[in-house]
């Protein structure tokens, strides 16, 4: 069984930064980060694979990095700069059984999920 604890989640004011962390019980294949805000479907914000080769949504790109540290078992998500329109719940993700998506940001790839850690981003 996988378990999955995001924490780093917060408020923070425009042009700020955070850095959310996953902490994983388990081995895991690809791992990635959604977000979803009210009202609105849930998002694939990065993704990442074992050897570190990421993917990102196109309104993350150059701001947003996604890393894992396979020995400590960490995800994170460094969010630099922040736009009010990132404000969202963020919920970690992982893909626990071998397989070969195509895409990796659909949220049907993953089978393992936290509980989410609250982003608040003021203009």
């Amino acid at each position: 069984q996988v378990q999955l604890v995001e924490s780093g989640g917060g408020s923070v004011q425009a042009g700020g930064s955070l850095r959310l962390s996953c902490a994983v019980s388990g081995y895991t294949y690809l791992m990635g980060w959604f977000r979803q805000a009210p009202g609105k479907e849930r998002e694939g914000v990065a993704a990442i694979n074992r050897r570190s080769l990421t993917t990102y949504a196109d309104s993350v790109k150059g701001r947003f990095t996604i890393s894992r540290d396979n020995a400590k078992n960490i995800l994170y998500l460094q969010m630099n700069p922040l736009k009010p329109e990132d404000t969202a719940m963020y919920f970690c993700a992982a893909q626990t059984q071998a397989r070969e998506p195509f895409y990796w940001l659909p949220a049907d790839v993953y089978d393992s999920w936290g509980q989410g850690t609250q982003v608040t981003v003021s203009s």
